[in-house]
This record gives C-alpha cells, structure tokens and sequence, in this order.
C-alpha cells in the first residue's frame, strides 16, 4: 500500500506540473513586440513628457512611475503559460477605439489655429497610450494575467499630467479647505481670527492661503503612496479603499496645520516670520508629519488583516 501511495503521488505530481506549465518566450513574443512598436510610436510625446516632468515640481514623480508600475506588474505576474481564457475581444475594440480617439484628438490639437497648452496635450498623448496599451493587453493576455496586471496597467495613467483644468479645481479645494481647517485650528487655540475665504485677518497681521500653499504636490505624493502601500501590504480591498481615501483628510489637516503654525509665528514672533524657512521651504517638514497618521493607519489595517487571517486558520 505504501508503494502504491508513492506512485499516486508521482503522478498527481506529473499531472499538476503538467496543468501549470511555465510561459515560454515565445508565448509573449507577438505582444512585447506589439508594445515596443507602440512606444516607439509614442518617442515623441514621451520625450516631451520626460522634459516637462523635470521642469515642474508637481510632476516629478512621472519619471518612476513606468519603473514602479513595472515592479508591480513583475510580482503579480503568473510564472505559468496562458491558459486561452480571454475577455471578450469587445473589450479589446473599446479601449483600441478610446485610445485611438484620443490620439486623434491629440493631433488635432497640434494642427488647431489656437494649440492647446503643452500639459494638455500631453495629457491627451499619455491618456490614449494608457488606453492602448490596455487594448493590446486585453487582446492578447488571458484572464488570470490580464486580473493580475490591471493595477499595474491602470497605475500608469499617473504618467499623465493632470489637464490644466483639473489641476486648477484641485488646487482651489484643497486651498479653500485648507483654510477652513486652519480657521477651526485658530478658534481651539484662541487665536481671534476673522476669515474671508481664503484671506485671514489675525491680530495685527493679514495673511492670505495662495493657490501655490494649497499642498497639491505633497497630496498627491501621498496619494501614490497610499496606492502602492495598498497594493504591496494590503489584501483587502476595503482597507486599501480606506487607506486611499484617508488622504484627503489627512492632506487638509497637514496644510491646515501648516497655515497655522505661520499664522502663530507672524502673530507672536513677528510679521516677518512669512518669509521665514519654515513658509519658504516647510513643505517636506509637514509631509512627514502627515506620514503619522498614514502610517499609523496602515498598521491598524494591517493589524486588523492579521487578526482576521488568525482567526480564520484557527477555525480551519
């Protein structure tokens, strides 16, 4: 009977191994060589993205994008050969067209009388290679690699600058809210404190939150991270749903805190004290203050994850 067992095991073994053979080379040739002649397509316009991103602060962080998209792309791809089960090619067509779109889009904007600003269409270039290179990947992965990837793959519309439009009406609310944080801030504290909108009037100083202190560089920072913390620590999607969205929050009292902590030192050191390094050059002191709360979110979450694998293994 022990023979016997042995052999069972040798060919449950062979057959398993049989199921999930690994991918050759050739399985993924048809598409790396698709992709490649995509980019080769898009030289220009990520040539041009590469330039904008080094010259403007807000985007620096889309130089690493491709590289950490990639990363994530690298560990959650299955190591086995495609097993034919793809998405109905309709969904292929959809993004192929999208994209397409947009990229016709983002020639006529180059051929108009009156051209577009350069972030937008840049901004139409990423968005149509996004959703192109999307296509191929619907067209050629089957389901389990195309499940595995979509993170990653949706990860890369973070290559595009924000059109200017949106970039406008993120910075309005996150410097209006800002404000109303740092009023509520003032009145626990004592301070009397008349606001305006975004104009404050403090005792013997008038300060105003410009659009340029609204905090949408380190927001948005903080918002990738949270993404790529969820995605390589947390399992649930709730939690990484709720680890995202706590950004917002957090982003408000950090700038809150920030207009704040100015207001006290023109208030009681000297009105001077707004030109001082801490107004100037503050920002990354701030930033890492607001990583407390994040990371202390994630443990929690992470906590929680753990408490509830435990308890399932313990009843299993």
């Amino acid at each position: 009977m022990k023979h016997v067992s042995r052999g069972n095991s040798r060919v449950n073994e062979a057959a398993g191994s049989a199921e999930v053979p690994s991918a050759s080379p050739a399985d993924w040739r048809l598409p790396i060589i698709t992709v490649a002649l995509l980019l080769v397509g898009f030289s220009v316009p990520l040539y041009q993205l590469v330039r904008f991103s080094l010259s403007q602060d807000l985007y620096s962080h889309i130089i690493l994008i491709p590289f950490v998209s990639a990363y994530l792309a690298w560990l959650k791809f299955p190591r086995t050969k495609p097993n034919g089960s793809h998405l109905p090619r309709a969904w292929a067509y959809l993004f192929l067209l999208a994209g397409a779109g947009m990229l016709l889009d983002y020639f006529l904007s180059l051929l108009s009388s009156t051209p577009q600003a350069p972030q937008d269409t840049l901004a139409l270039a990423m968005y149509s290679l996004v959703l192109l290179l999307t296509g191929i990947c619907c067209w050629f992965l089957d389901r389990p690699t195309l499940r595995a990837v979509a993170f990653p793959l949706g990860f890369l519309i973070f290559i595009a600058p924000f059109p200017i439009g949106f970039e406008s009406a993120l910075e309005s609310f996150l410097q209006h809210r800002s404000s109303a944080v740092a009023h509520v801030f003032f009145q626990m504290i004592g301070t009397p404190v008349f606001r305006d909108g975004t104009v404050f009037q403090l005792p013997g100083f008038n300060m105003q939150v410009a659009p340029e202190c609204s905090g949408i560089h380190s927001t948005v920072a903080l918002f990738i991270t949270s993404l790529v913390a969820g995605q390589l620590l947390l399992r649930s999607t709730l939690n990484r749903t709720i680890l995202t969205l706590a950004v917002v929050p957090i982003a408000l009292l950090r700038n809150g805190f920030r207009v704040t902590v100015i207001g006290e030192l023109c208030v009681r050191v000297g009105p001077e004290m707004i030109d001082s390094y801490i107004h100037r050059h503050g920002g990354p002191i701030f930033f890492v203050l607001s990583l407390v709360p994040f990371v202390l979110l994630l443990f929690f979450l992470l906590r929680i994850e753990r408490e509830k694998r435990s308890s399932v293994n313990s009843t299993s």
